[in-house]
């Protein structure tokens, strides 16, 4: 049996009789902090007592906390038979190594044995004066504010802000606050320290020194977290809902539109200019047109009850940081190319995958495609060392392809034609150029000057389609003698 008991909001007068008694009835006891006023109880009582402060120290995020904390209470129960579990305030509020317990031992069927215990909620609406029913305060978890409080104007009540930086990434979550909104820093209620201080939501991370017996209530704020993107989403909600077009599709019809949406945002992206922030312009249209797209597939699954945009966030933020163990864990990595190879590997890790080409998409555009495999097998050791080595590989497949070419046998000549595009793929990797751009750069360069080449038989009253080669050969040069940054 593990029994379940709370220390109150502060001071040990608030700790309930019951309670004490089962501190007094427990020889192995584990307490989720000392760091707090009531924590003497325990640490005052005779027998055995595993404490968990160290373990917020070395873990890499608070779900590792509460995971090693559950595993290890669950460990010496069943080694033991029966042990108490101590937490702050009351063991059903904002606990979450109470919650991940209550289901483990269900899972596991283990006895639990939880005592009521007072909060620091009965404390602060003491406080604040006012009934938290009737108001319809809402409680929101510090660490989670961005998310927990989408949409929400208030009233709020915040815990978990034990630190100024928590209390700073609050302030800057509501984007449009006026920042002389009221609220209320309730800090260290029942102790000798306790301080109700009103101050402004820009004053928030500023007012006191944050612990962990720190809260924040907000009455009011002029706009709700995440105002914006709530909207957008909504908007797509409805459009599903009620546009006959947006009723109609599927997984499969948008296909084609988000791929033009793609090409869309990277036009607008090699179209902008540092100089001219107006080109900007282009860039927020069309990568809210990409948005889009990605929330109307969201929107269809959720509607067919298969998953939802906010499992779609959820997955990247927890992909990210597990791809990122140099920033949120203890691998060390300086420099870029060891970024990439610790990706590559936990990659191959979470995919259970055999081979390094297994992720690649085969519906990339060729070029892409073929510079994602070289880069794959490179990373491997299967490459030349440098550009050297690449480069007379293109003389040698322009030859393979000219002799195919005079067999007459298109399939031979498909598959040499291929081989020296691939050569020309592995070179521009080797000097660094992207080939889809590079392509993309010439053909646009080609675009704008066979339209040159237009605009002058427009002029000259030529037909272009009755014109000879020597003819379009004039026009052509006569438009590159007008590009005076561009001998090529």
């Amino acid at each position: 049996m593990i029994t379940i008991v709370g220390l109150g909001p502060g001071g040990v007068e608030y700790v309930t009789a019951d309670t004490l008694d089962a501190i007094e009835r427990h020889d192995r006891r584990h307490l989720r902090t000392a760091i707090h006023p009531s924590a003497t109880l325990l640490t005052a009582a005779e027998g055995r007592l595993v404490t968990y402060d160290d373990v917020y120290d070395t873990a890499d995020t608070f779900e590792d906390v509460y995971n090693d904390i559950t595993d290890r209470v669950i460990t010496d129960a069943r080694a033991h038979g029966d042990v108490l579990y101590a937490v702050p305030g009351s063991p059903l509020v904002l606990e979450r190594t109470v919650r991940l317990l209550l289901r483990r031992c269900a899972d596991e069927q283990i006895e639990v044995d939880m005592r009521p215990a007072m909060s620091f909620l009965d404390l602060a609406w003491n406080r604040l004066a006012l009934d938290p029913i009737e108001e319809r305060v809402r409680l929101i978890d510090g660490h989670d504010f961005a998310t927990a409080a989408a949409g929400e104007t208030g009233p709020l009540l915040i815990a978990h802000t034990h630190a100024n930086w928590v209390l700073s990434d609050i302030k800057l979550a509501v984007e449009h606050a006026t920042g002389d909104e009221p609220i209320t820093i309730l800090h260290a209620l029942g102790t000798d320290d306790e301080a109700v201080v009103t101050t402004t939501w820009s004053e928030l991370d500023r007012t006191i020194e944050a612990d962990h017996l720190t809260s924040v209530y907000v009455p009011h704020l002029a706009a709700p977290v995440g105002r914006e993107y709530i909207r957008f989403h909504e908007l797509t909600r409805t459009l599903r809902e009620q546009c006959p077009w947006d009723i109609e599709q599927t997984h499969a019809s948008l296909v084609p539109f988000l791929l033009e949406e793609t090409y869309e945002v990277v036009d607008a992206l090699q179209a902008l200019d540092s100089d001219d922030p107006t080109t900007d312009d282009d860039l927020v249209e069309e990568l809210g047109d990409l948005l889009f797209q990605i929330e109307f597939h969201a929107v269809i699954a959720e509607q067919d009850g298969r998953f939802s945009m906010a499992d779609v966030a959820q997955g990247v933020h927890d992909k990210l940081v597990h791809r990122h163990p140099h920033v949120f864990g203890n691998v060390e990595a300086e420099t870029t190319d060891e970024v990439l190879s610790n990706w590559d590997d936990i990659k191959q890790r979470e995919k259970g995958r055999t081979s390094i080409f297994d992720g690649i998409p085969r519906s990339m555009p060729a070029l892409a495609y073929a510079a994602k495999v070289g880069r794959k097998a490179s990373k491997v050791g299967f490459d030349w060392p440098d550009v050297d080595g690449a480069f007379p590989k293109i003389t040698e497949e322009t030859a393979e392809l000219a002799e195919a070419m005079a067999t007459g046998n298109d399939a031979l000549s498909a598959g040499e034609l291929g081989d020296l595009l691939f050569a020309v793929v592995n070179v521009a990797r080797h000097i660094g150029v992207d080939p889809e751009l590079a392509l993309r750069t010439a053909s646009d360069k080609f675009r704008t000057r066979f339209e040159g080449v237009e605009a002058l038989a427009r002029h000259d009253s030529i037909d272009l389609k009755q014109a000879d080669l020597a003819t379009l050969d004039r026009l052509w040069d006569a438009v590159k003698a007008t590009e005076s940054d561009d001998p090529s």
